[in-house]
């Protein structure tokens, strides 16, 4: 029996007109799925590791998301709790990350704090993040059983830890330290730049189209 894959599959063949890969073509994409080899990097992405810090912030900020700097992992508590009290916001979502979860988050009387997946109409969401990549500002996060994605796209506000140890130059080598990290891919890799935003109607800038209306990333210096 054929499989809806192969069908696809035969389908893109024949609208390129090629057959199936035999011989040295075929050892030829084996090996490259292999061993991913990395395409060109853009020279600005190959820098120091302060200068990468350096290139990600701004390249964050012109991407409309915001930073704040934590001094210490043990500040984070307060300082969520003290940006959900500027913003009028009472109840957050979290991941349910060890990262976070072994924190102190006693004395913060106000917010109220759950662990699950998103939904419709929630305020803001708590996460981690892989990696960050300075090329474009951009956080890689990890689907998994401490980190629905849901987090990553319903509520309204989305608050991301980063660490500076994590940030690298290049999308290569976010990939490649993820195929360090693990041998088995998870479920869902998210790449976010930004908040979610459209200007298809009108041409007018919509914050929120698709996703969050404002991505505030906790950059902790480590």
């Amino acid at each position: 029996m054929t499989s809806s894959r192969n069908q696809i599959l035969g389908n893109i063949r024949r609208g390129l007109q090629r057959d199936l890969l035999t011989g040295d073509a075929l050892d030829q994409v084996r090996t490259r799925l292999r061993e991913h080899p990395a395409n060109t990097v853009p020279a600005r992405s190959q820098l120091p590791q302060d200068q990468q810090i350096a290139l990600f912030e701004s390249m964050a900020n012109e991407a409309a998301a915001e930073l704040i700097e934590l001094k210490t992992l043990e500040a984070l508590p307060g300082t969520v709790a003290e940006f959900c009290r500027e913003n009028g916001i009472d109840q957050l979502v979290s991941a349910s990350d060890p990262a976070l979860t072994a924190l102190d988050w006693s004395g913060i009387d106000n917010l109220e704090i759950t662990h699950r997946v998103a939904q419709a109409g929630d305020s803001a969401s708590l996460t981690t993040s892989f990696c960050g990549i300075a090329e474009t500002g951009t956080l890689m996060l990890l689907s998994g059983p401490h980190s629905p994605t849901t987090l990553n796209f319903l509520p309204d506000t989305h608050l991301v830890l980063l660490k500076q140890s994590q940030i690298v130059g290049a999308y290569e080598e976010a990939w490649a330290r993820l195929r360090q990290h693990s041998d088995a891919m998870p479920r869902t890799v998210n790449m976010i730049t930004g908040p979610s935003r459209s200007a298809d109607i009108e041409q007018k800038l919509q914050m929120g189209a698709h996703g969050p209306k404002r991505l505030i990333i906790l950059l902790l210096r480590d």
